[in-house]
């Protein structure tokens, strides 16, 4: 009661004020006592009251009413006072920490840019292994047979089509078939192909006169590497024999550089027109060469339908010892017989012919006809081989 009493008195200027936005104490229910003769209390409540409804802030703005938040800051004399505004402390502290923020975001980003990525990292032999035991990718069938040696790609396939490789106990008919020779049980004609495949070779023969480039024939190419596998199970004991072929083809009467190797993507790498590799040959002509005939020759001839045109064509300067003359030829097509056509049509008549280069390889110097040298990471390079690191074998 006596709170009540002195909240009663209490001047309502103090409660409500223009400038304030205050809310009203809640009124406590109102109590009377009366004392009767017989010393009983009789107590009532009086009913509550409704409670007062929170002043909308809207209903204040239309009334005129300002809200007002205080800020309690110390003035230049030391005392506290009120003010309706931030201090200038406070907003010039919230600028400068937002300009670092959009700063060091600036900075993280500009770093997310310019990280480097991390080297792969290297994994244990025992990893290694793991990994080819369990989740080495599989190759098709003939192609398998193809690198193992057993006959070429376009012959493995018929093998295939004509029933004689089993796969794991089951006949086999197809060649896209995918195993892996270091954990399924392969035959061919009835016998067991190893499992480990021989490693890929790359060589560079000078090929001489007279000898053709196709497999199987008299005087093929591939013969003059006899010597070389007769030594191969010396030089890696428990590997299997390379089936070797040619990239590309030089005719029987054309001599110098040309790539035998037992890896079907190489070959099929640098022998495809996309790979636009340029082909160097040295032509010895019958008779003199006049300006007339280079004009004719760099204006190229047609070819199976298709018009031809050399890179470049260059006469040589005379050598003493050699009477006839010499043209440079540079061609990329790479066309059936298509430096001599271009020799042809050009009304000359080539005595010898020679391929030196192809793409950024040259055929050494100190080469011999018939002997062939171990192509190493960087002539695969210049030939525009892209790939990992290859080991090649050893050995001439």
């Amino acid at each position: 009661m006596a709170a009540a009493a002195s909240l009663a008195s209490l001047p309502s200027s103090l409660l409500f004020k223009r400038s304030l936005s205050l809310t009203p104490f809640r009124t406590l229910p109102r109590l009377t006592c009366s004392l009767s003769s017989s010393l009983e209390f009789n107590i009532t409540f009086a009913p509550k009251p409704k409670p007062a409804s929170k002043p909308d802030p809207d209903s204040l703005a239309d009334s005129g009413q300002q809200l007002f938040i205080p800020w309690i800051v110390r003035g230049d004399d030391g005392k506290l006072k009120l003010q309706s505004h931030p201090p200038a402390r406070l907003l010039h502290e919230m600028a400068k920490a937002d300009t670092k923020t959009k700063a060091n975001k600036k900075k993280k980003d500009t770093a997310a840019k310019q990280r480097v990525p991390a080297a792969e990292p290297k994994h244990s032999k025992a990893a290694r292994r793991f990994y080819n035991e369990n989740f080495r990718e599989s190759q098709r069938l003939s192609k398998v047979l193809a690198a193992a040696g057993v006959a070429s790609r376009r012959s493995s396939e018929q093998l295939i089509f004509d029933g004689k490789v089993t796969v794991n106990g089951s006949v086999c008919n197809t060649p896209q078939t995918p195993v892996d020779p270091g954990r399924d049980i392969i035959y061919v004609n009835g016998r067991r192909l190893p499992k480990k495949l021989p490693p890929k070779v790359y060589l560079a023969l000078n090929k001489p006169k007279g000898y053709i480039c196709a497999a199987g024939e008299n005087k093929s190419v591939l013969g003059l590497f006899d010597d070389y596998l007769k030594s191969w199970d010396k030089r890696n004991p428990g590997t299997p024999r390379p089936r070797l072929f040619t990239v590309g083809r030089l005719d029987v009467a054309t001599t110098g550089l040309i790539v035998v190797t037992n890896d079907g993507d190489f070959a099929q790498s640098i022998s495809h027109p996309s790979a636009n590799l340029t082909k160097e040959y040295i032509a010895v002509i019958e008779g003199s060469v006049s300006k007339r005939n280079l004009i004719a020759i760099s204006e190229g001839t047609v070819i199976d339908g298709v018009h031809c045109t050399p890179d470049s064509v260059e006469l040589l300067p005379q050598q003493p010892e050699m009477s006839r003359s010499r043209l440079r030829i540079v061609v990329h097509e790479g066309r059936n017989h298509e430096v001599r056509e271009l020799v042809k049509k050009a009304g000359l008549e080539i005595h010898s012919l020679k391929r030196v280069r192809i793409g950024g390889f040259r055929l050494p110097t100190n080469l011999g006809l018939g002997t062939h040298m171990e192509l190493r990471q960087g002539d695969l390079s210049a030939l525009g081989w892209k790939t990992k690191k290859v080991a090649v074998t050893a050995g001439r």
